[in-house]
């Protein structure tokens, strides 16, 4: 944690505000989140279509508004633009514990999701210009403030789960209340390096689609947030299999442990790699030992554990946690020189755009892909041969590495020029 302080000291203001933005951000999120489908499952008494049309409200209106959210960044400034993503986040968390109507629980949801659409894409621009040179670390101790929200939320949404569902929304709306006051007081306004042309937003929406090399590092990254995703997916379905009286306490252990990782070991696995290879291989190698992380658990596909003990309860539960450990391993290496490639390929330029387009890319992945590791677990469980979900997930991880190699090898993601020109105050 020393080398986190000191490290966190070393950027300048606006860069820490964002990063403690970003810990609040997921604190309040995660706090709610994880509780509202057994909320309006158990709370309201709603059908599980109507539960389920409610969340795909909510990651549609995110997923799919993320280019339109980097837009406007590039164009209104980031500021103003993360500033209305608060307060749309500030109502939406506010109304969910207060409304049980299926119109207003959509317009909620559907202000939660776009919420995050609008700040996402800015706040990572912000912050690679704020950063500058140093993009690589200011992504990496943004990467540990982020996993440390993902962690106290829940933690904190199940204390105040035991007193009222309406207090975990309400003290998560203060939270993001909070960061509004807080930003419109203390965030410089800022706009890229490069302002985007006079012209429509289709012009720039065709611009960042032509690059071509960006858009193919995009396609090649998605294999990587499928495996990452694995983390809320197969592993808790194998923790159920391996544990099944205990499964639900397995899997809050695995998010621990993965949170852990990165908050623990991101900046020194940063600078490791950093110190022996380029961006790109670091990213190639990154990949490789996620796909890696899905090999452990072949060491022992079966059902259950068979004998009672601690030594037991270990055997069974290993290959899972070092799956776990991989895993976050391999996504903390990748993630902030992911990052800064984006804004390379990007040349400086609609930096936020770039961003929002690369978010909805992965989320359309992470849909396909979930359905894809799905639709393979349940053919894997009727023929008997669980193993097969572990093959395919170690093979993904493979085939993208081998991917982001190839483009690498040929040039494609060598960096673009970028603007030289100081920030511009909006």
């Amino acid at each position: 944690m020393k080398a986190l302080a000191v490290q966190f000291r070393s950027f300048n203001g606006c860069s820490r505000l964002l990063m403690i933005q970003q810990f609040t951000i997921n604190t309040a999120f995660y706090m709610l989140m994880p509780y509202l489908a057994v909320h309006l499952a158990d709370g309201l008494g709603l059908a599980a279509w109507v539960v389920g049309l409610v969340l795909g409200v909510r990651n549609f209106a995110q997923q799919g508004m993320f280019l339109v959210g980097g837009t406007l960044a590039d164009r209104l400034g980031y500021k103003p633009v993360i500033v209305t993503g608060l307060v749309l986040r500030t109502a939406g968390f506010g109304l969910l514990g207060f409304v049980s109507s299926l119109p207003a629980l959509v317009v909620a949801s559907a202000a939660t999701g776009f919420a995050g659409a609008l700040f996402n894409p800015a706040v990572r621009a912000y912050l690679a210009q704020e950063a500058g040179e140093r993009r690589v670390e200011a992504f990496a101790a943004f990467n540990v403030f982020y996993q440390a929200g993902m962690f106290v939320g829940p933690l904190a949404g199940l204390a105040l789960l035991a007193a009222d569902f309406r207090l975990v929304c309400s003290v998560a709306a203060l939270l993001f209340l909070a960061l509004t006051v807080i930003q419109l007081r203390m965030l410089p306004a800022r706009t890229g390096t490069s302002r985007p042309e006079p012209g429509s937003v289709l012009a720039d929406w065709r611009t960042v689609v032509a690059n071509r090399p960006f858009l193919l590092f995009a396609l090649a990254m998605i294999g990587s947030y499928v495996l990452s995703f694995q983390v809320y997916l197969a592993l808790p379905l194998q923790a159920h299999r391996v544990a099944p009286d205990r499964g639900d306490a397995v899997t809050t252990a695995l998010f621990a442990v993965s949170a852990a990782v990165a908050v623990v070991g991101q900046l020194k696995i940063t600078a490791w790699a950093r110190a022996r290879w380029s961006s790109q291989r670091a990213i190639v190698y990154g990949i490789a030992l996620m796909g890696t992380a899905f090999l452990p658990p072949l060491i022992d596909t079966g059902t259950g554990i068979r004998t009672s003990g601690p030594a037991a309860w270990a055997v069974a539960l290993a290959p899972l946690f070092a799956a776990v450990v991989l895993l976050g391993l391999g996504t903390a290496m990748v993630y902030p020189f992911e990052m800064d490639t984006v804004v390379s390929l990007a040349g400086g330029r609609l930096v936020a755009t770039h961003y929002g387009l690369y978010n909805t890319v992965a989320g359309l992945g992470i849909t396909l892909g979930n359905l894809t590791t799905g639709a393979v677990w349940d053919t894997a469980d009727r023929l008997g041969r669980p193993e097969l979900t572990w093959w395919v997930l170690a093979a993904t991880g493979a085939f993208c590495a081998g991917c982001v190699a190839l483009l690498a090898r040929s040039g494609r993601l060598a960096a673009s020029p970028e603007p030289k020109l100081t920030a511009v105050a909006s």
